[in-house]
C-alpha cells in the first residue's frame, strides 16, 4: 500500500491534557496538552496525525558491552511538526476544537497555513518512497514516528510495544528486547544473550563473552 492511499483530513484538533503517544522499556514519545493536530485518514478512518506543539522523544540508544557503555540517549523536544502513523483509537478520546488563539500561539495566520505545514511534512514522508501494509498499521497496532530534526530532515521511529528501530543522521538503532544493534560511522555494535560483537572501522572484529 503505497502513500496514494494515504490523505490529510480537513479537522484541526487540540489535545485536552499531556499524552504519551507510545511507551516501552527504552523510550517514551510525549506531547503535551494544547498540542494541534490534523488526522491522517486510509479508507476514511483515522490512522495517525500530523501533531504541532510541545512534547519530547527520549531514547535509551546505548549498548552494555564487556568494553563499557557505547552510544549516547536521545533526548529531543518535539517543537516542530511530526507525523504519527498508526492505529491509535485512544488519540482521538482527548482531542476538543481548536480556536484562532491555539493557533497564533503556534505561530499561524489560520487554519490553511498550518494545513500547509502539515501537507509539506506529510509529502516529504509518503513520496520518498516509504511504502506500508494496512496489516502493520492496524491489526497489530504498530506505530511510526517522522521526526523533523533543526535541517528539517526527518527521523523515523518505528515501534511495536518493547521493539523499535530509530534511524537519524549518523545512526541506526534496533531493538528488541535484549538484542540491539548500533550502526554509526565509526562502528558497528550489536549485543545480546551475554555476548557483544563490536566492529570498528578499519579495525579488526571483538567479539565478548
Amino acid at each position: 500500500m503505497s502513500w496514494h492511499d494515504y490523505q490529510l483530513g480537513n479537522t484541526i484538533s487540540k489535545t485536552t491534557e499531556d499524552i504519551r503517544l507510545w511507551e516501552s522499556e527504552k523510550g517514551i514519545v510525549e506531547i503535551d496538552r494544547d498540542t494541534l493536530g490534523i488526522p491522517l485518514k486510509l479508507d476514511d478512518k483515522e490512522r495517525g496525525y500530523v501533531f504541532h506543539g510541545q512534547g519530547k522523544l527520549l531514547l535509551d540508544t546505548i549498548v552494555e558491552t564487556e568494553e563499557g557503555a557505547i552510544g549516547d540517549p536521545v533526548e529531543k523536544p518535539l517543537n516542530k511538526p511530526f507525523l504519527m502513523l498508526g492505529d491509535r483509537e485512544e488519540t482521538q478520546q482527548h482531542l476538543t476544537e481548536v480556536s484562532e488563539e491555539d493557533l497564533t500561539r503556534m505561530g499561524y495566520e489560520n487554519k490553511q497555513a498550518l494545513k500547509d505545514a502539515a501537507e509539506d511534512l506529510f509529502n516529504r514522508f509518503f513520496k520518498n518512497g516509504r511504502t506500508y501494509s494496512r496489516h502493520r498499521f492496524s491489526e497489530d497496532r504498530g506505530v511510526i514516528f517522522a521526526f523533523q530534526n533543526q535541517n528539517d530532515k526527518l527521523e523515523i521511529l518505528v515501534a511495536k510495544g518493547p521493539k523499535f528501530v530509530y534511524t537519524a543522521k549518523d545512526i541506526v538503532f534496533v531493538s528488541n528486547r535484549n538484542k540491539v544493534v548500533l550502526k554509526r560511522p565509526e562502528e558497528v555494535v550489536c549485543s545480546g544473550n551475554g555476548k557483544s560483537v563490536i566492529i570498528k572501522k578499519g579495525r579488526s572484529v571483538i567479539i565478548k563473552k
